[in-house]
Protein backbone atom coordinates (compact mmCIF):
# COMPACT_ATOMS: atom_id res chain seq x y z
CA UNK A 1 0.00 0.00 0.00
CA UNK A 2 1.13 3.42 -0.85
CA UNK A 3 0.75 5.99 2.31
CA UNK A 4 -1.09 8.48 -0.23
CA UNK A 5 -3.62 6.02 -1.33
CA UNK A 6 -5.09 4.90 1.90
CA UNK A 7 -6.05 7.15 4.92
CA UNK A 8 -4.18 7.99 7.90
CA UNK A 9 -5.15 11.13 9.20
CA UNK A 10 -2.47 11.44 12.10
CA UNK A 11 -2.63 14.09 15.05
CA UNK A 12 0.27 15.78 16.97
CA UNK A 13 -2.40 16.25 20.01
CA UNK A 14 -5.03 14.21 21.05
CA UNK A 15 -8.21 15.37 21.87
CA UNK A 16 -9.13 16.29 25.45
CA UNK A 17 -11.46 13.47 25.76
CA UNK A 18 -9.33 11.10 25.46
CA UNK A 19 -8.14 9.28 29.30
CA UNK A 20 -5.58 6.45 29.15
CA UNK A 21 -2.35 6.30 26.34
CA UNK A 22 -3.95 3.57 24.24
CA UNK A 23 -7.37 5.70 23.63
CA UNK A 24 -5.16 8.88 22.66
CA UNK A 25 -2.70 6.54 20.49
CA UNK A 26 -5.61 4.97 18.40
CA UNK A 27 -6.71 8.79 17.72
CA UNK A 28 -3.17 10.04 17.42
CA UNK A 29 -1.98 7.51 14.91
CA UNK A 30 -5.18 7.50 12.81
CA UNK A 31 -6.87 4.35 13.88
CA UNK A 32 -10.37 5.51 15.05
CA UNK A 33 -12.46 8.48 14.65
CA UNK A 34 -14.95 9.59 17.42
CA UNK A 35 -18.76 9.52 16.59
CA UNK A 36 -20.19 9.76 19.17
CA UNK A 37 -19.94 8.64 22.72
CA UNK A 38 -19.07 5.34 22.94
CA UNK A 39 -19.21 4.78 19.01
CA UNK A 40 -16.09 4.78 16.82
CA UNK A 41 -15.52 4.49 13.26
CA UNK A 42 -12.48 2.46 12.15
CA UNK A 43 -9.58 3.89 9.36
CA UNK A 44 -7.93 1.99 7.48
CA UNK A 45 -4.94 1.38 9.88
CA UNK A 46 -7.27 0.42 12.38
CA UNK A 47 -9.21 -2.30 10.47
CA UNK A 48 -6.31 -3.63 9.45
CA UNK A 49 -5.25 -4.89 12.69
CA UNK A 50 -8.61 -5.64 13.79
CA UNK A 51 -8.69 -7.86 11.26
CA UNK A 52 -5.19 -9.69 12.28
CA UNK A 53 -6.58 -10.06 15.46
CA UNK A 54 -9.93 -11.57 14.04
CA UNK A 55 -7.57 -13.89 11.81
CA UNK A 56 -5.45 -14.94 15.07
CA UNK A 57 -8.77 -15.71 16.76
CA UNK A 58 -10.38 -17.61 13.86
CA UNK A 59 -7.16 -19.86 13.13
CA UNK A 60 -7.35 -21.12 17.32
CA UNK A 61 -11.15 -21.14 17.68
CA UNK A 62 -10.65 -23.54 14.34
CA UNK A 63 -7.76 -25.63 15.91
CA UNK A 64 -9.52 -26.05 18.98
CA UNK A 65 -12.17 -27.73 16.92
CA UNK A 66 -15.17 -25.03 17.13
CA UNK A 67 -17.13 -23.70 13.79
CA UNK A 68 -17.76 -20.64 12.81
CA UNK A 69 -21.60 -19.04 12.37
CA UNK A 70 -22.96 -15.74 11.96
CA UNK A 71 -26.10 -14.96 14.53
CA UNK A 72 -28.61 -11.97 14.81
CA UNK A 73 -27.43 -8.72 16.02
CA UNK A 74 -31.92 -8.06 16.54
CA UNK A 75 -33.22 -10.10 19.07
CA UNK A 76 -36.53 -10.99 19.64
CA UNK A 77 -37.17 -10.06 23.17
CA UNK A 78 -39.68 -13.65 24.03
CA UNK A 79 -36.31 -15.45 24.09
CA UNK A 80 -34.97 -13.19 26.86
CA UNK A 81 -37.77 -13.77 28.66
CA UNK A 82 -37.49 -17.11 28.56
CA UNK A 83 -34.33 -17.16 29.86
CA UNK A 84 -34.93 -14.84 32.63
CA UNK A 85 -32.09 -12.41 31.81
CA UNK A 86 -34.47 -9.52 30.37
CA UNK A 87 -35.09 -8.26 33.93
CA UNK A 88 -31.21 -9.07 35.13
CA UNK A 89 -29.55 -7.57 32.33
CA UNK A 90 -32.23 -4.43 31.09
CA UNK A 91 -29.75 -2.14 31.80
CA UNK A 92 -27.11 -3.22 29.09
CA UNK A 93 -29.64 -3.75 26.48
CA UNK A 94 -30.46 -1.46 24.03
CA UNK A 95 -34.44 -1.83 23.36
CA UNK A 96 -35.80 -0.71 19.74
CA UNK A 97 -39.42 -1.65 18.19
CA UNK A 98 -40.59 -2.49 14.75
CA UNK A 99 -43.61 -0.69 12.74
CA UNK A 100 -45.67 -3.66 14.47
CA UNK A 101 -44.85 -2.11 17.99
CA UNK A 102 -43.13 -5.05 18.58
CA UNK A 103 -39.66 -5.17 21.44
CA UNK A 104 -36.77 -6.43 20.20
CA UNK A 105 -33.10 -6.60 21.58
CA UNK A 106 -29.40 -5.41 20.19
CA UNK A 107 -27.33 -8.74 20.77
CA UNK A 108 -25.15 -7.80 24.02
CA UNK A 109 -24.50 -11.19 23.59
CA UNK A 110 -25.61 -14.52 22.33
CA UNK A 111 -26.64 -17.16 24.40
CA UNK A 112 -30.24 -17.42 23.81
CA UNK A 113 -30.10 -17.29 19.65
CA UNK A 114 -27.73 -20.00 20.43
CA UNK A 115 -29.43 -22.22 22.54
CA UNK A 116 -32.51 -21.65 20.61
CA UNK A 117 -30.32 -22.73 17.14
CA UNK A 118 -29.19 -26.13 19.27
CA UNK A 119 -33.01 -26.79 20.67
CA UNK A 120 -33.76 -26.95 17.29
CA UNK A 121 -31.01 -28.86 15.61
CA UNK A 122 -29.33 -30.54 18.07
CA UNK A 123 -31.88 -33.50 18.90
CA UNK A 124 -28.98 -36.80 19.63
CA UNK A 125 -26.19 -37.75 21.86
CA UNK A 126 -24.47 -38.24 18.22
CA UNK A 127 -24.99 -34.82 17.25
CA UNK A 128 -22.39 -34.13 19.95
CA UNK A 129 -20.21 -32.30 21.52
CA UNK A 130 -20.59 -28.92 19.00
CA UNK A 131 -19.12 -25.92 19.62
CA UNK A 132 -20.20 -23.32 17.77
CA UNK A 133 -18.52 -19.14 17.49
CA UNK A 134 -19.13 -15.78 16.13
CA UNK A 135 -17.23 -12.37 15.86
CA UNK A 136 -19.91 -9.96 15.25
CA UNK A 137 -20.91 -6.63 16.47
CA UNK A 138 -22.27 -6.43 20.14
CA UNK A 139 -24.32 -3.37 21.60
CA UNK A 140 -24.22 -2.68 25.44
CA UNK A 141 -26.02 0.65 26.81
CA UNK A 142 -23.15 1.77 28.69
CA UNK A 143 -24.25 4.75 30.97
CA UNK A 144 -20.67 5.83 30.98
CA UNK A 145 -18.62 4.78 27.80
CA UNK A 146 -15.16 5.78 28.39
CA UNK A 147 -11.20 5.09 27.57
CA UNK A 148 -12.32 4.33 24.25
CA UNK A 149 -12.89 0.98 23.11
CA UNK A 150 -12.50 -0.23 26.60
CA UNK A 151 -16.18 0.57 27.49
CA UNK A 152 -17.91 1.16 24.33
CA UNK A 153 -21.64 0.73 23.27
CA UNK A 154 -20.89 -0.50 20.05
CA UNK A 155 -17.93 -3.20 19.92
CA UNK A 156 -16.77 -6.36 18.17
CA UNK A 157 -17.02 -9.40 20.30
CA UNK A 158 -15.80 -13.13 19.48
CA UNK A 159 -18.29 -15.21 21.48
CA UNK A 160 -18.13 -18.78 21.40
CA UNK A 161 -20.97 -21.71 22.88
CA UNK A 162 -20.35 -25.55 23.36
CA UNK A 163 -22.81 -27.99 23.77
CA UNK A 164 -21.63 -31.36 25.71
CA UNK A 165 -23.47 -34.37 27.01
CA UNK A 166 -21.93 -34.47 30.48
CA UNK A 167 -20.85 -32.04 33.18
CA UNK A 168 -17.31 -34.44 32.65
CA UNK A 169 -17.59 -33.52 28.78
CA UNK A 170 -18.18 -29.37 29.47
CA UNK A 171 -15.13 -29.34 31.43
CA UNK A 172 -12.77 -30.87 28.78
CA UNK A 173 -14.40 -28.13 26.16
CA UNK A 174 -13.67 -25.30 28.89
CA UNK A 175 -10.17 -26.37 29.69
CA UNK A 176 -10.02 -26.25 25.48
CA UNK A 177 -11.07 -22.58 25.15
CA UNK A 178 -9.13 -21.93 28.13
CA UNK A 179 -5.65 -23.19 26.22
CA UNK A 180 -7.42 -21.41 22.80
CA UNK A 181 -7.51 -18.34 24.97
CA UNK A 182 -3.57 -18.46 26.29
CA UNK A 183 -2.47 -18.64 22.59
CA UNK A 184 -4.83 -16.27 21.17
CA UNK A 185 -3.50 -13.54 23.60
CA UNK A 186 0.13 -14.94 23.31
CA UNK A 187 0.07 -14.53 19.44
CA UNK A 188 -1.28 -11.28 19.82
CA UNK A 189 1.53 -10.27 21.87
CA UNK A 190 -0.42 -9.80 25.09
CA UNK A 191 0.92 -10.59 28.53
CA UNK A 192 -2.90 -12.07 29.75
CA UNK A 193 -2.89 -14.15 32.72
CA UNK A 194 -6.37 -16.10 33.84
CA UNK A 195 -7.66 -15.46 37.25
CA UNK A 196 -11.04 -16.56 38.72
CA UNK A 197 -13.89 -14.67 38.12
CA UNK A 198 -17.66 -13.78 39.14
CA UNK A 199 -20.06 -15.13 36.48
CA UNK A 200 -22.41 -12.26 36.50
CA UNK A 201 -25.32 -11.89 34.40
CA UNK A 202 -24.38 -14.44 32.15
CA UNK A 203 -24.82 -17.19 34.77
CA UNK A 204 -22.72 -20.79 35.75
CA UNK A 205 -21.23 -22.15 38.38
CA UNK A 206 -17.19 -21.58 37.12
CA UNK A 207 -15.50 -18.96 35.61
CA UNK A 208 -12.13 -17.49 34.63
CA UNK A 209 -11.41 -13.93 33.01
CA UNK A 210 -8.36 -13.33 31.16
CA UNK A 211 -6.11 -10.13 32.61
CA UNK A 212 -3.87 -7.78 31.03
CA UNK A 213 -1.88 -5.55 33.86
CA UNK A 214 -2.10 -2.01 33.29
CA UNK A 215 -2.79 0.76 35.44
CA UNK A 216 -5.34 1.83 33.92
CA UNK A 217 -7.28 -1.04 33.83
CA UNK A 218 -10.46 -1.23 35.37
CA UNK A 219 -10.21 -4.63 37.25
CA UNK A 220 -8.76 -4.93 40.48
CA UNK A 221 -7.13 -8.50 40.45
CA UNK A 222 -5.83 -10.06 43.84
CA UNK A 223 -2.70 -12.71 43.29
CA UNK A 224 -0.21 -14.59 45.49
CA UNK A 225 3.35 -14.73 43.77
CA UNK A 226 4.49 -17.68 46.01
CA UNK A 227 2.04 -20.18 44.52
CA UNK A 228 -0.18 -18.35 41.31
CA UNK A 229 -3.08 -17.88 42.88
CA UNK A 230 -5.34 -14.96 41.29
CA UNK A 231 -8.57 -13.75 40.99
CA UNK A 232 -10.67 -10.79 40.33
CA UNK A 233 -11.34 -8.85 43.31
CA UNK A 234 -15.16 -9.66 42.82
CA UNK A 235 -14.52 -13.21 43.58
CA UNK A 236 -11.25 -13.08 45.26
CA UNK A 237 -10.80 -14.80 48.75
CA UNK A 238 -7.82 -14.90 51.37
CA UNK A 239 -6.37 -17.01 54.55
CA UNK A 240 -7.47 -13.62 56.89
CA UNK A 241 -8.36 -15.19 60.12
CA UNK A 242 -12.20 -14.66 61.54
CA UNK A 243 -12.27 -12.23 64.67
CA UNK A 244 -10.57 -13.12 67.84
CA UNK A 245 -12.76 -14.68 70.12
CA UNK A 246 -12.75 -13.67 73.68
CA UNK A 247 -15.46 -14.38 76.34
CA UNK A 248 -18.74 -14.40 75.87
CA UNK A 249 -19.93 -10.92 77.95
CA UNK A 250 -22.68 -9.99 79.59
CA UNK A 251 -25.83 -9.45 78.20
CA UNK A 252 -26.02 -6.26 75.64
CA UNK A 253 -26.06 -2.96 77.47
CA UNK A 254 -26.94 0.00 75.59
CA UNK A 255 -25.38 3.65 75.76
CA UNK A 256 -24.99 6.53 74.50
CA UNK A 257 -22.95 7.73 71.24
CA UNK A 258 -24.38 11.25 70.65
CA UNK A 259 -23.42 12.33 67.06
CA UNK A 260 -21.62 9.25 66.18
CA UNK A 261 -21.79 8.01 62.77
CA UNK A 262 -19.09 6.69 60.99
CA UNK A 263 -16.58 3.65 62.27
CA UNK A 264 -13.86 6.47 63.01
CA UNK A 265 -15.46 8.28 65.09
CA UNK A 266 -16.62 5.32 67.82
CA UNK A 267 -12.89 4.37 67.95
CA UNK A 268 -11.80 7.35 69.43
CA UNK A 269 -12.00 8.74 72.50
CA UNK A 270 -14.15 9.05 74.71
CA UNK A 271 -15.34 5.46 73.00
CA UNK A 272 -12.36 3.95 71.90
CA UNK A 273 -13.65 0.72 70.29
CA UNK A 274 -11.85 -0.37 67.42
CA UNK A 275 -13.31 -1.01 64.08
CA UNK A 276 -12.26 -4.69 64.29
CA UNK A 277 -14.66 -5.25 67.49
CA UNK A 278 -17.58 -2.86 65.48
CA UNK A 279 -20.23 -4.64 63.41
CA UNK A 280 -20.84 -2.44 60.56
CA UNK A 281 -24.93 -2.69 59.88
CA UNK A 282 -25.77 -2.14 56.23
CA UNK A 283 -29.61 -2.32 54.95
CA UNK A 284 -29.88 -3.01 51.23
CA UNK A 285 -32.88 -3.51 48.80
CA UNK A 286 -32.77 -7.01 46.99
CA UNK A 287 -35.34 -7.50 44.64
CA UNK A 288 -37.42 -4.96 45.99
CA UNK A 289 -37.20 -6.75 49.58
CA UNK A 290 -35.13 -5.10 52.13
CA UNK A 291 -32.34 -7.32 53.76
CA UNK A 292 -29.64 -6.60 56.55
CA UNK A 293 -25.43 -7.33 56.12
CA UNK A 294 -23.53 -7.49 58.62
CA UNK A 295 -19.33 -6.86 58.16
CA UNK A 296 -16.70 -6.13 60.38
CA UNK A 297 -16.50 -2.49 60.53
CA UNK A 298 -12.61 -2.80 59.18
CA UNK A 299 -13.79 -4.26 56.21
CA UNK A 300 -15.45 -3.09 52.88
CA UNK A 301 -18.50 -4.64 51.66
CA UNK A 302 -18.19 -6.85 48.23
CA UNK A 303 -21.72 -5.84 46.61
CA UNK A 304 -20.64 -8.55 43.18
CA UNK A 305 -20.32 -11.20 46.27
CA UNK A 306 -23.54 -10.28 48.08
CA UNK A 307 -25.48 -10.37 44.09
CA UNK A 308 -23.77 -13.78 43.74
CA UNK A 309 -24.41 -15.66 46.96
CA UNK A 310 -28.26 -14.31 47.49
CA UNK A 311 -28.93 -14.60 44.11
CA UNK A 312 -30.78 -11.57 44.00
CA UNK A 313 -31.37 -10.15 40.57
CA UNK A 314 -31.34 -6.66 41.86
CA UNK A 315 -29.78 -5.43 44.46
CA UNK A 316 -29.18 -1.51 45.41
CA UNK A 317 -27.86 0.49 48.85
CA UNK A 318 -31.57 1.26 50.67
CA UNK A 319 -32.33 5.41 51.41
CA UNK A 320 -32.30 6.89 54.33
CA UNK A 321 -36.61 7.09 54.06
CA UNK A 322 -36.44 3.60 53.23
CA UNK A 323 -34.40 2.47 56.18
CA UNK A 324 -35.62 5.08 59.13
CA UNK A 325 -39.46 2.80 58.51
CA UNK A 326 -37.72 -0.16 58.95
CA UNK A 327 -35.61 -0.07 61.97
CA UNK A 328 -36.50 2.72 63.79
CA UNK A 329 -33.10 4.75 63.08
CA UNK A 330 -30.78 6.60 60.63
CA UNK A 331 -27.17 5.01 59.11
CA UNK A 332 -25.01 5.06 61.82
CA UNK A 333 -26.79 4.11 64.75
CA UNK A 334 -28.26 0.45 63.39
CA UNK A 335 -27.49 -3.04 64.25
CA UNK A 336 -29.24 -6.47 64.21
CA UNK A 337 -29.93 -7.00 67.86
CA UNK A 338 -32.83 -5.32 68.58
CA UNK A 339 -36.21 -4.10 66.31
CA UNK A 340 -35.24 -6.63 63.15
CA UNK A 341 -38.50 -7.10 61.44
CA UNK A 342 -39.22 -10.98 61.43
CA UNK A 343 -39.48 -11.53 57.63
CA UNK A 344 -36.28 -9.14 57.23
CA UNK A 345 -33.46 -11.52 56.16
CA UNK A 346 -29.76 -11.11 57.94
CA UNK A 347 -26.69 -11.96 55.81
CA UNK A 348 -23.36 -11.83 57.76
CA UNK A 349 -19.81 -12.01 56.36
CA UNK A 350 -17.99 -15.22 57.66
CA UNK A 351 -15.24 -13.67 59.37
CA UNK A 352 -17.74 -12.42 62.02
CA UNK A 353 -18.91 -16.13 62.79
CA UNK A 354 -17.89 -16.98 66.39
CA UNK A 355 -17.62 -13.44 67.56
CA UNK A 356 -18.55 -11.58 70.90
CA UNK A 357 -17.54 -8.98 72.71
CA UNK A 358 -18.93 -6.69 69.64
CA UNK A 359 -20.49 -3.29 69.12
CA UNK A 360 -22.75 -2.78 67.03
CA UNK A 361 -25.94 0.08 66.72
CA UNK A 362 -29.02 -0.17 69.04
CA UNK A 363 -31.61 1.08 66.00
CA UNK A 364 -32.11 4.50 67.93
CA UNK A 365 -30.31 7.40 66.77
CA UNK A 366 -27.11 8.26 69.36
CA UNK A 367 -26.92 4.69 70.83
CA UNK A 368 -24.94 1.93 70.62
CA UNK A 369 -24.82 -1.91 72.09
CA UNK A 370 -21.35 -3.19 73.25
CA UNK A 371 -21.34 -6.93 74.79
CA UNK A 372 -22.84 -8.15 71.73
CA UNK A 373 -22.53 -11.66 70.81
CA UNK A 374 -23.06 -12.37 67.28
CA UNK A 375 -24.17 -16.31 67.54
CA UNK A 376 -26.01 -14.92 71.54
CA UNK A 377 -27.96 -11.56 70.40
CA UNK A 378 -28.66 -11.86 66.57
CA UNK A 379 -30.33 -14.25 64.42
CA UNK A 380 -28.64 -14.39 61.20
CA UNK A 381 -29.88 -16.04 58.25
CA UNK A 382 -27.09 -16.94 56.24
CA UNK A 383 -23.17 -16.79 56.37
CA UNK A 384 -21.43 -15.66 53.61
CA UNK A 385 -18.34 -14.04 52.45
CA UNK A 386 -18.90 -11.06 51.36
CA UNK A 387 -16.14 -9.11 52.09
CA UNK A 388 -13.41 -7.40 49.68
CA UNK A 389 -9.77 -8.78 50.50
CA UNK A 390 -7.35 -6.27 50.45
CA UNK A 391 -3.38 -6.03 49.76
CA UNK A 392 -1.04 -7.81 52.17
CA UNK A 393 -3.58 -10.01 53.44
CA UNK A 394 -2.62 -13.76 53.64
CA UNK A 395 -3.13 -15.99 50.63
CA UNK A 396 -5.89 -18.74 51.10
CA UNK A 397 -3.83 -21.27 49.55
CA UNK A 398 -0.13 -20.93 50.59
CA UNK A 399 -0.18 -18.19 53.48
CA UNK A 400 2.06 -15.35 51.55
CA UNK A 401 0.41 -11.84 51.22
CA UNK A 402 -1.71 -10.78 48.56
CA UNK A 403 -0.94 -7.74 46.08
CA UNK A 404 -3.54 -6.43 44.09
CA UNK A 405 -2.93 -4.67 40.47
CA UNK A 406 -4.93 -3.22 38.09
CA UNK A 407 -6.17 -5.07 34.92
CA UNK A 408 -7.98 -5.14 31.48
CA UNK A 409 -10.22 -7.87 31.26
CA UNK A 410 -9.63 -9.32 27.47
CA UNK A 411 -10.99 -12.59 27.91
CA UNK A 412 -14.06 -14.39 29.79
CA UNK A 413 -14.61 -18.23 29.73
CA UNK A 414 -17.85 -19.97 32.01
CA UNK A 415 -19.05 -23.49 32.07
CA UNK A 416 -22.48 -22.71 32.70
CA UNK A 417 -23.95 -26.14 32.85
CA UNK A 418 -28.05 -26.76 32.17
CA UNK A 419 -29.08 -23.01 32.88
CA UNK A 420 -29.63 -22.20 29.24
CA UNK A 421 -30.60 -25.43 28.16
CA UNK A 422 -33.28 -26.28 30.66
CA UNK A 423 -35.28 -22.71 29.80
CA UNK A 424 -34.78 -22.92 26.18
CA UNK A 425 -35.53 -26.80 25.62
CA UNK A 426 -31.98 -27.39 24.46
CA UNK A 427 -32.54 -30.88 25.21
CA UNK A 428 -31.12 -34.53 23.41
CA UNK A 429 -31.51 -37.99 23.11
CA UNK A 430 -29.21 -39.76 25.34
CA UNK A 431 -27.74 -43.22 24.96
CA UNK A 432 -30.11 -44.53 27.69
CA UNK A 433 -33.17 -43.60 25.39
CA UNK A 434 -34.03 -40.56 27.86
CA UNK A 435 -34.14 -36.91 26.87
CA UNK A 436 -31.47 -34.62 28.90
CA UNK A 437 -30.25 -30.80 28.76
CA UNK A 438 -27.08 -30.22 26.68
CA UNK A 439 -24.04 -28.81 29.48
CA UNK A 440 -23.27 -25.74 28.17
CA UNK A 441 -20.18 -23.32 28.18
CA UNK A 442 -19.60 -19.71 27.27
CA UNK A 443 -16.40 -18.13 25.65
CA UNK A 444 -16.15 -14.68 25.11
CA UNK A 445 -13.23 -12.44 23.80
CA UNK A 446 -13.55 -8.35 23.25
CA UNK A 447 -11.98 -7.67 19.83
CA UNK A 448 -11.54 -4.30 20.24
CA UNK A 449 -10.38 -4.20 23.59
CA UNK A 450 -7.49 -6.81 22.80
CA UNK A 451 -6.60 -4.54 19.92
CA UNK A 452 -6.56 -1.38 22.56
CA UNK A 453 -5.15 -3.95 25.08
CA UNK A 454 -1.89 -4.16 22.85
CA UNK A 455 -1.71 -0.24 22.57
CA UNK A 456 -2.06 0.08 26.30
CA UNK A 457 0.83 -2.69 26.95
CA UNK A 458 2.97 -1.79 24.45
CA UNK A 459 3.65 2.23 24.03
CA UNK A 460 6.87 5.19 24.49
CA UNK A 461 6.77 8.90 24.53
CA UNK A 462 6.84 8.20 20.77
CA UNK A 463 4.32 6.44 20.40
CA UNK A 464 2.58 2.58 19.45
CA UNK A 465 4.91 -0.31 19.65
CA UNK A 466 3.26 -3.03 17.89
CA UNK A 467 4.01 -6.99 18.01
CA UNK A 468 4.68 -8.49 13.97
CA UNK A 469 1.51 -10.61 14.32
CA UNK A 470 -0.87 -7.82 14.87
CA UNK A 471 0.79 -4.49 13.11
CA UNK A 472 -1.70 -3.15 10.47
CA UNK A 473 2.25 -3.41 8.31
CA UNK A 474 5.15 -4.63 8.97
CA UNK A 475 7.47 -2.87 7.17
CA UNK A 476 7.46 1.14 6.17
CA UNK A 477 10.12 2.41 3.67
CA UNK A 478 10.56 5.70 3.61
CA UNK A 479 12.35 7.51 0.88
CA UNK A 480 13.77 10.90 1.76
CA UNK A 481 13.05 12.21 -1.50
CA UNK A 482 9.84 10.71 -3.49
CA UNK A 483 10.78 12.53 -7.05
CA UNK A 484 10.06 9.42 -9.15
CA UNK A 485 13.70 10.06 -10.59
CA UNK A 486 15.39 10.01 -7.53
CA UNK A 487 17.41 6.89 -6.55
CA UNK A 488 16.11 6.67 -3.00
CA UNK A 489 12.29 6.67 -4.86
CA UNK A 490 13.48 4.23 -7.43
CA UNK A 491 15.26 1.62 -4.54
CA UNK A 492 11.90 2.21 -2.40
CA UNK A 493 9.92 0.95 -4.92
CA UNK A 494 12.17 -1.81 -5.78
CA UNK A 495 12.42 -3.12 -2.43
CA UNK A 496 8.55 -2.64 -1.99
CA UNK A 497 7.87 -5.20 -5.08
CA UNK A 498 10.35 -7.45 -3.54
CA UNK A 499 9.21 -7.43 0.26
CA UNK A 500 5.52 -7.70 -1.23
CA UNK A 501 6.29 -10.98 -3.51
CA UNK A 502 7.53 -12.24 -0.48
CA UNK A 503 3.56 -11.70 1.20
CA UNK A 504 5.52 -9.55 3.49
CA UNK A 505 2.07 -6.26 4.76
CA UNK A 506 4.68 -3.11 3.51
CA UNK A 507 3.58 0.63 3.11
CA UNK A 508 5.76 2.83 0.80
CA UNK A 509 5.68 6.41 2.33
CA UNK A 510 5.30 8.17 -0.59
CA UNK A 511 4.47 11.18 0.24
CA UNK A 512 6.22 14.78 -0.36
CA UNK A 513 6.92 15.63 3.62
CA UNK A 514 9.91 16.71 5.12
CA UNK A 515 11.93 14.02 6.92
CA UNK A 516 11.08 14.49 10.12
CA UNK A 517 7.41 14.33 9.70
CA UNK A 518 7.37 10.99 8.34
CA UNK A 519 10.05 9.48 10.86
CA UNK A 520 7.73 11.00 13.19
CA UNK A 521 4.66 9.47 11.83
CA UNK A 522 6.77 6.08 11.63
CA UNK A 523 7.39 5.91 15.04
CA UNK A 524 3.85 7.54 15.89
CA UNK A 525 1.69 4.38 14.25
CA UNK A 526 4.25 1.70 15.32
CA UNK A 527 5.06 0.50 12.43
CA UNK A 528 7.59 -2.51 14.22
CA UNK A 529 10.56 -2.27 11.09
CA UNK A 530 11.10 1.15 9.06
CA UNK A 531 13.46 1.04 6.36
CA UNK A 532 15.33 5.05 6.06
CA UNK A 533 16.58 5.69 2.12
CA UNK A 534 18.27 8.78 2.31
CA UNK A 535 21.29 10.49 0.12
CA UNK A 536 23.53 10.29 3.03
CA UNK A 537 23.40 6.64 3.17
CA UNK A 538 22.88 5.87 -0.18
CA UNK A 539 25.91 7.88 -1.67
CA UNK A 540 27.69 5.16 1.12
CA UNK A 541 25.60 2.13 -0.37
CA UNK A 542 23.62 2.14 2.07
CA UNK A 543 20.11 2.04 3.84
CA UNK A 544 19.05 2.71 7.81
CA UNK A 545 16.62 -0.28 9.07
CA UNK A 546 15.53 0.57 11.98
CA UNK A 547 13.21 -1.86 14.09
CA UNK A 548 10.50 0.57 16.32
CA UNK A 549 11.90 -1.27 19.33
CA UNK A 550 15.73 -1.32 18.93
CA UNK A 551 18.28 0.20 17.47
CA UNK A 552 19.10 1.49 13.92
CA UNK A 553 21.13 0.07 11.77
CA UNK A 554 23.61 0.70 8.14
CA UNK A 555 22.87 -2.02 5.77
CA UNK A 556 24.25 -2.28 2.07
CA UNK A 557 21.68 -1.84 -0.18
CA UNK A 558 21.73 -5.52 -1.72
CA UNK A 559 21.29 -6.67 1.51
CA UNK A 560 18.06 -5.11 3.10
CA UNK A 561 15.81 -7.06 2.30
CA UNK A 562 17.53 -10.35 3.80
CA UNK A 563 17.66 -8.19 6.83
CA UNK A 564 14.14 -7.27 6.93
CA UNK A 565 13.05 -11.01 6.62
CA UNK A 566 15.60 -12.20 8.84
CA UNK A 567 13.54 -9.69 11.26
CA UNK A 568 10.08 -10.62 10.02
CA UNK A 569 10.74 -14.53 10.55
CA UNK A 570 12.21 -13.85 13.70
Amino acid sequence: MKWTQTLIPTLREAPNDAEIASHKLLLRAGLIRKLAGGVYTFLPLGLRTLRKVEQIIREEMDRAGAVEVLMPALQPKEIWEQSGRAETASNVLFKVKDGSNREWFLSPTAEEVITTLAAGEINSYRQLPKNFYQISTKFRDEIRPRFGLMRAKEFIMKDAYSFDTTDENAMAAYKKMYDAYTRIFARCGLKAFPVEADTGVIGGNYSHEFMVPAETGENDVAYCEACGYAANIEKATSGIPKTAAREVGPAVEKFATPGVVKIEALSKEPYKVAANRQIKTLVYIADSKPIIILIRGDDQLNETKLIAKTGAVAVRPATVEEIVPLLGAKPGSLGAVANVPADVKVYADERLQGANDMTTGANEDGFHFKHVSIERDIKVSAWFDLRTVTAGEPCGKCGKPLKIRRAIEVGHVFKLGTKYSEKLNATFLDVDGSRKPAVMGCYGIGVTRTLQAVIEQGNDKDGIIWPLSVAPYQVCITPLSVAPESEAMKLAEKFYAELMAKDVDVILDDRDERPGVKFKDSELVGFPIRIGLGEKSLAKGEVEIKPRNGAMQAVRTEDAVAVVMALVKA
